[in-house]
């Protein structure tokens, strides 16, 4: 059986390299043959035509060609490619802000703690103002009639009787 199988596969490998073979001289007889190479091009030429007048078609109905569609898909694609772009960067941006607001003193307590102050310094104020206000202290009975804080009183000068002035 092993060397039918070995027979079998010499023969099919045969068959099959002459029918290769052959193809080829048949495409190689059409293509140098003019007419079946004018049948080729005006086949060609009559697909071009008709896309263009596809194309013309349907851009009077004002619908889309097939290459519109795939411009406007290749334009939708960068488009998505550069929003993933920045919405990558708006999330980096966001996890920035969080780490710098994460190590930053929580406002709450800052505010707290100046509010604090705030108070402690109009109570200090308040303090201040009301000694500053304050009626002067009562005098002691025996120091009332002295006059510290007045300046010396000038000797009034004499005056001369009239009669001096006449001599």
């Amino acid at each position: 059986m092993a060397a039918e199988d070995a027979g079998g596969g010499k023969l099919r490998d045969r068959i099959a390299r002459q029918g290769e073979d052959a193809l080829g001289k048949l495409a190689q007889d059409l293509l140098e043959n003019p007419l079946v190479t004018g049948a080729i091009s005006r086949a060609f030429e009559a697909r071009e035509r008709a896309v263009a007048a596809q194309e013309t078609a349907m851009s009077a109905l004002n619908l889309p060609s097939a290459a519109d569609l795939e411009r406007l898909t290749r334009r939708l694609r960068s488009v998505s490619q550069r929003l993933e772009g920045i919405e990558d960067g708006v999330d980096r941006l966001e996890q920035r802000i969080e780490a710098v607001s994460r190590a930053a003193a929580p406002p709450d307590d800052r505010l707290a703690g100046i509010e604090a102050q705030l108070t402690k310094l109009a109570a200090e104020v308040a303090n201040i103002g009301a000694s500053l206000n304050a009626a002067p202290a009562q005098v002691p009975r025996e120091q009332e009639r002295l006059e510290v804080d007045e300046p010396a009183r000038k000797p009034a000068a004499r005056k001369r009787s009239s009669r001096a002035k006449k001599s």
